[in-house]
Order: structure tokens, then C-alpha cells, then sequence
């Protein structure tokens, strides 16, 4: 005899399964793995994912209402097109948030602060950086803590949660362009020039690197005319 409890162990529940899901086609949207412009048809996705049609639904309605899905009356959902336009817009508005969110942050620094970030950028130091795999995804990780970092002492829950968003929708564009783009580049010494400033309490200097280092990943991005030129633009 099975009891009602032993049932309700033994199956998650749907929020389960519907946060789950969210999480995964998260990823492969921010990873291009679901490519820009696709449809996104309920049918193969039930079937490639493994899930049933109510907690799929509701995890494309969740990162619909993040603008990470397009949900199209009468046609169902796709992944958002990508654009030259988007993305300088998209870097412009990083810089305008990310420069007030460090501003505040170095305003009010302190000791435990300093520790984290250098914790955070020794740790994203020493993670190799590569297109793919396990350490492709630990050092996305890593790089992500160490750009909130700088910002989580800004004092808005609202500009953080602003900054995310354009991190994530930044990031597709980096992902899609990673393998051609970013061969040559020392990234690893744009986050240690960033993090010497903001250590050195230098505001306008750690400002200035953190804006140059945005503007300088768009620029190669938008370098890479075989991206745009096979997307459908968005």
C-alpha cells in the first residue's frame, strides 16, 4: 500500500518542473544553442526537453515577460532576431546603468566589499575561458558574479534587476560571437586593470575602464558581419 505522502515525494511538483525548464531554455537562448529568430514549437520542445505541455507553456510565458521570448498571437512563441542597432543600443544603456551602479557601490565602499571582489576576480582569473563545455559555462559563472559585484552595493534592488537584463540579453550577443570573436583579446586584463582601479578607490579611472571594456566588446562583435549577415535581423 502506498501512502498520499509517499506519492507526493516520489512526484514533483509542477513549479518544479516548470522552473526547471525555464532554467534550461534559458541557458540555450543566452548560449545561441536556440538560435535568433527560430520558432520555438511546442511539440519538438516537449520532446527534446523531456516535459509536459503545461510547466513548458509556463516557463515561455516566464521568459516572454522577460523579453527573452516572443510570444506572438496566433503564432505561438520564437526566439528574439538580433540586430547591429539592438546591441549598440543594448551596450549604450549598460553603460548608462553599470556607471551609476559602480558610482554608488565605490561611494560606500568597504573592506568585506574589496575582499569579495578580489575573491571574484582571482577566482575568474585562474577559470580558462573557452567556447564551450564545463569550463566555457564556469567561467560565464564567474564572470557574471564579478560584473554584479561591482555594482551590489549601489543600494537599488531596481538598477541591479535592470542591469541583469541587459547582461543577459549582452550575453546572447557575446555567446553567438565567441568563437570567431574573441580569440585574441585580453579580457583577462580589462577585469584586472577594472578591478586594480576600484581597489585604488579611483572612481573616474574604474568608470572609464568599465565603459571602454563594454564598448570594446560590442565594437568586436559588430566586427563580425558573417553574425548579422545570417541572422534574421530583430
Amino acid at each position: 500500500m502506498m501512502y498520499a505522502g509517499a506519492m507526493s515525494i516520489s512526484r514533483p511538483a509542477p513549479a518544479t518542473h516548470a522552473s526547471s525548464i525555464f532554467e534550461r531554455l534559458r541557458g540555450d537562448i543566452l548560449d545561441g544553442r536556440l538560435p535568433p529568430g527560430g520558432r520555438l514549437q511546442i511539440k519538438a520542445l516537449m520532446e527534446s526537453y523531456g516535459i509536459g505541455q503545461t510547466p513548458l507553456r509556463e516557463a515561455l510565458n516566464r521568459l516572454s515577460a522577460e523579453g527573452l521570448v516572443l510570444s506572438e498571437d496566433q503564432r505561438g512563441f520564437a526566439v528574439p532576431g538580433i540586430s547591429a542597432g539592438e546591441l549598440t543600443e543594448l551596450t549604450r544603456t549598460r553603460c548608462w546603468l553599470e556607471e551609476r551602479g559602480l558610482r554608488e557601490s565605490m561611494a560606500v565602499v568597504t573592506e568585506e566589499w574589496e575582499e569579495a571582489l578580489l575573491l571574484a576576480g582571482h577566482r575568474l582569473a585562474r577559470t580558462p575561458r573557452v567556447p564551450e563545455g564545463e569550463l566555457g559555462a564556469a567561467w560565464e559563472v564567474r564572470h557574471r558574479e564579478f560584473h554584479r559585484l561591482l555594482i551590489s552595493r549601489c543600494g537599488s534592488r531596481w538598477l541591479i534587476g535592470f542591469c541583469e537584463q541587459m547582461t543577459d540579453r549582452h550575453q546572447r550577443y557575446r555567446r553567438l560571437a565567441a568563437r570567431r570573436a574573441f580569440p585574441e583579446r585580453d579580457v583577462g586584463g580589462e577585469h584586472a586593470a577594472i578591478l586594480e582601479a576600484v581597489l585604488a578607490r579611483d572612481v573616474e579611472k574604474a568608470v572609464a575602464l568599465l565603459t571602454a571594456h563594454y564598448q570594446r566588446t560590442a565594437a568586436v562583435i559588430l566586427e563580425d558581419e558573417t553574425l548579422f549577415g545570417t541572422a534574421r535581423q530583430g
